[in-house]
């Protein structure tokens, strides 16, 4: 490029840097900044955010830290993008405290957190089980001016689900439903999902219908949340009614879903039938994973019919699935 008397500016060093980072190349990108800086190119916050990011997605947090050092003591001001890397970073780093402290160093700095950070912040302390601070977070996005979004809802839901923490889920899912904004097929596979392990089976057909009462989709993760809670109940006869619902809906069902039914039916005794489903599979265009024959052997084991299960343990072999130590 100098060659032809072209000379590179800032903007140019940055846009390769940042396709460098994209591709994981750190390394290369590291080498263009320190070739920027030492042809006298003064970086800027576009250069600093794809190496930061980059150093984040591959959890290198104290070259995280050096770095966000320089770029403050060279007077470069970081930008809300920036400060959104930095927290998600320390968030995943179990570093809620550092998390917190750099989402109010943003807030004196003038810079105004926006959803990504909100939402950032409440997944850490949901991942730590700090479920009450989560919801301080969410309180103070409200009250702030930035709306939470399905996203921001959806985060907490799922944390009080996986706490086992039901009812407040309930009733965050009620706000939401009330004041907006509506749920959508991700908020509704959350709360499905949980009511279905904890066998409030008649909740989560309830939430079902209101899907379809309001015109949103159910997705094939909608559909194997409440198959895996009815052969979970011993419904196993729902679950195939279920089931068909769903094909007649234009829903492809996968391996999981067979995978759901195959089990269920083995749990209650009906071999026959999850041989028959299970030979059905390659008309189906679906290949058995490990997980297909391992309910099957378990299953035949189980039943005493030992001569079954290692014929299945065999052509798992042929079929060149390899077994697993469960196997």
């Amino acid at each position: 490029m100098e060659e032809r008397g072209c000379a590179p500016n800032v903007v140019t060093y940055n846009t390769i840097i940042d396709g460098l980072c994209k591709d994981k190349l750190v390394i290369e990108a590291l080498n263009l900044f320190s070739e920027m800086t030492g042809k006298g190119f003064p970086p800027d916050v576009f250069s600093y955010n794809p190496i930061l990011h980059a150093m984040c997605n591959l959890g290198q947090w104290k070259e995280v830290i050096t770095l966000w050092n320089e770029m403050l003591a060279n007077n470069c001001k970081p930008d809300v993008i920036c400060y959104n890397v930095l927290v998600d970073a320390a968030c995943k780093e179990g570093k809620i405290s550092e998390a917190h402290d750099i989402v109010e160093r943003m807030i004196q700095d003038g810079v105004q957190p926006n959803t990504v950070t909100y939402n950032a912040l409440m997944d850490g302390y949901c991942l730590q089980g700090k479920m009450d601070e989560a919801r301080k977070v969410l309180n103070s996005m409200i009250v702030r001016g930035c709306v939470p979004t399905v996203y921001s809802y959806t985060i907490m839901m799922n944390g009080y689900c996986k706490y086992k923490r039901v009812d407040e889920a309930m009733e965050l899912f009620q706000e939401m439903s009330q004041n907006g904004p509506f749920p959508d097929t991700i908020a509704y596979n959350a709360l499905i999902n949980v009511m279905s392990q904890l066998g409030r089976l008649s909740v989560a057909q309830e939430l079902f219908k209101e899907i379809s009462a309001y015109g949103i989709v159910p997705n094939l993760i909608t559909y194997s949340a409440l198959l895996h809670g009815f052969c979970k109940n011993g419904q196993i006869y729902k679950a195939l009614g279920f089931f068909k619902v769903m094909q007649n809906n234009g829903l492809k069902p996968d391996i999981v879903h067979y995978n759901i039914l195959i089990d269920g039916l083995c749990e209650i005794g009906q071999h026959a039938v999850a041989r028959e489903l299970f030979h059905r599979l390659s008309f189906k265009g679906l290949q058995p994973t490990v997980s297909t024959y391992n309910i099957m052997i378990k299953g035949l084991c189980k039943a005493g019919i030992t001569g079954k299960a290692y014929e299945m343990f065999r052509k798992m072999e042929v079929n060149g699935c390899l077994p697993n130590s469960i196997s």
